[in-house]
């Protein structure tokens, strides 16, 4: 890890447990080295006077590590408390039940490394109670990835960047040409027909698993080209609706549901369903992981495939390159997939899903892992598809983000008799 000079001489007290820090992060650093080094007592400034304290790691890796000791031996000291399994918490309560282990060993110091990824608007502001009360008696270092995830105690912040070095002030990325209204989306190869105004309608749908209800008379339609956002708590139902919606949910037969015009159920094969739909979630990374390069990825979603099998056209090529310079990466086109950025990754696959101009995106948690500046870039990128396309969107996230323009928000709330939704 590298330390900018203007920041090495920055040494502070740690008399009392109020000197909390924030280490923004990008997404090109690496951030498990600079933990492991504050961790190992060998950090640089500003942060060699945690060397000689006891500290420990709040995060989603060692979460995963608890869960599997706990598969292999049937038993947890994490939950010796509690009458459930780590695996079974919801994530909120396992993120709680981790921070009450954590600090029931008594550290000087906890890193938290992004510790509000993944969890819904109620599970944020409970974890971030616990840690503001546990702040008078612990030192928490707080990386973070998105400023509103800050916690509100901390007045101590520094940026990690590329090559981990640590500097003052992140350097700020362009968006303008993607947020310029000239810009215009390349057309799609082949125009798709929709006789119906109406994509998708849910006429009160009720799917249950068992004896437990997960959605509740659920009435919803969606037009084509609006942009809608869909939003609602961990466990909600949402990837429910949202399998039902691609067909790979079994429980929407025999429910009140049309897709493109046609009743399920009437005949439609889930390709033809799927064919309509450009679907993005952050899983999806994993499946590009070959050395297929940027522009035959983007290439690929033409004809829907994992990576490029076959002779591209002309035409084909052209539009992949103009996506491309649309997403400013040009430059990229002959690099492998999985050696880019996780921002350029995240606006490579909107691209893949868009070049055939599907009559519906999905957009599931697009940002989740992303930092401001990418965020932003992908933010701009979606607002220009709702703006310039006919392409109607479907964005799910627990976040209301600034900047980003859904003309309307459909939000499941859970009850006991299972989530209703309402147009908000």
């Amino acid at each position: 890890m590298q330390v900018k000079q203007s920041i090495q001489t920055s040494h502070f007290s740690m008399s009392n447990h109020q000197h909390h820090w924030a280490v923004f992060v990008s997404n090109n650093a690496k951030t498990h080295l600079l933990t492991q080094q504050i961790l190992n007592a060998k950090a640089q400034a500003p942060f060699d006077a945690f060397n000689n304290k006891k500290g420990l790691l709040f995060s989603s890796i060692v979460l995963k590590e608890l869960i599997e000791e706990e598969a292999r031996h049937e038993y947890s000291d994490v939950t010796k408390y509690t009458n459930r399994v780590l695996k079974t918490l919801s994530s909120g309560e396992q993120k709680k039940t981790l921070l009450q282990h954590l600090m029931a060993q008594q550290p000087e110091f906890i890193i938290l490394d992004n510790p509000f990824d993944n969890l819904d608007i109620a599970s944020q502001a409970a974890l971030r109670s616990m840690l503001t009360e546990a702040a008078s008696h612990i030192t928490f270092i707080q990386l973070v990835q998105r400023k509103a995830d800050l916690l509100p105690f901390i007045t101590n912040s520094v940026y990690l960047g590329e090559h981990n070095v640590i500097v003052d002030e992140p350097e700020e990325q362009d968006v303008s040409v993607i947020n310029d209204s000239a810009v215009t989306i390349p057309p799609p190869i082949h125009p798709y027909t929709i006789n119906n105004k109406e994509l998708i309608q849910f006429n009160n749908v009720t799917v249950q698993y068992n004896d437990r209800t997960i959605i509740n008379n659920i009435c919803w339609t969606i037009n084509a080209g609006e942009f809608w956002q869909l939003i609602g708590p961990n466990g909600s139902g949402k990837t429910t609706m949202l399998t039902m919606i691609t067909g790979d949910n079994p429980k929407a037969y025999g429910q009140n549901i049309t897709l493109f015009g046609k009743r399920k159920g009437s005949g439609e094969t889930v390709w033809e369903i799927k064919e309509k739909i450009g679907y993005i979630t952050m899983a999806m990374t994993d499946l590009f992981s070959t050395r297929h390069t940027l522009q035959q990825m983007i290439i690929s979603g033409f004809v829907d495939s994992i990576g490029l099998y076959i002779k591209p056209s002309d035409l084909q090529i052209q539009l992949a390159n103009e996506w491309l310079q649309l997403l400013q990466m040009q430059h990229l086109g002959n690099t492998p997939f999985c050696n880019l950025s996780v921002g350029q990754q995240r606006k490579a696959l909107i691209a893949r899903a868009m070049v055939k101009h599907p009559p519906l995106l999905i957009l599931d948690e697009p940002l989740s892992g992303l930092d401001d500046s990418n965020a932003a870039m992908v933010i701009a990128l979606i607002n220009q598809i709702a703006k310039a396309s006919s392409t109607a969107i479907i964005y799910v996230s627990h976040r209301i983000e600034e900047g980003l323009s859904p003309k309307s928000v459909f939000q499941l709330t859970a009850t006991k008799d299972g989530s209703v939704g309402k147009v908000v």
